[in-house]
């Protein structure tokens, strides 16, 4: 399996940032990453495409970290309310995902991705704390209150 060194010009996840130089596998390289224009070639002439892309990066992450700061500061200042069906005995029917805490948290009007919602499935009536790590350096717990639908007799 012949490996071929590249240079990314977008980030790619799972594999690096744009300016970065990689080894991957040829086929990979020729006809996936170089068709898309993802990457390029890696010679010494690519020396001043290195900086531009090392420059684009640095803005890049600034303003995802700026963006999540910002996300952080709006769903602090909230507090998700779920309302479930229940049985008899207050069992909840079914649970509670990373999606359904995306759908609530949009009805207010604030967009995440359920990918950022660090949690598995919620099975019991009551409040949790919920982890949400909307960048690798911002994250925190997100309050969530799964209330009953039907009265508990």
């Amino acid at each position: 399996m012949a490996l071929t060194e590249i240079l990314l010009l977008k980030h790619l996840d799972n594999l690096g940032n744009e300016g970065q130089a990689v080894k991957v596998r040829a086929g990979y390289a020729r006809n996936f990453l170089f068709p898309r224009g993802l990457a390029m070639r890696m010679s010494s002439a690519n020396k001043k495409q290195i900086e531009a892309l090392a420059r684009v990066r640095e803005q890049r992450e600034q303003r995802e970290l700026a963006e999540a700061n910002q996300l952080r500061e709006q769903l602090s200042k909230i507090v998700v309310v779920l309302a479930v069906k229940t049985g008899e005995n207050g069992k909840m029917f079914g649970a509670i995902t990373p999606a359904d805490i995306c759908r609530k948290i949009a009805e207010g009007g604030i967009e995440v991705d359920r990918k950022k919602i660090v949690a598995g499935s919620i099975r019991e009536l009551g409040r949790h704390s919920i982890r949400v790590k909307l960048h690798r350096d911002v994250e925190f717990d997100l309050p969530v209150e799964v209330v009953s639908e039907n009265p508990i007799n």
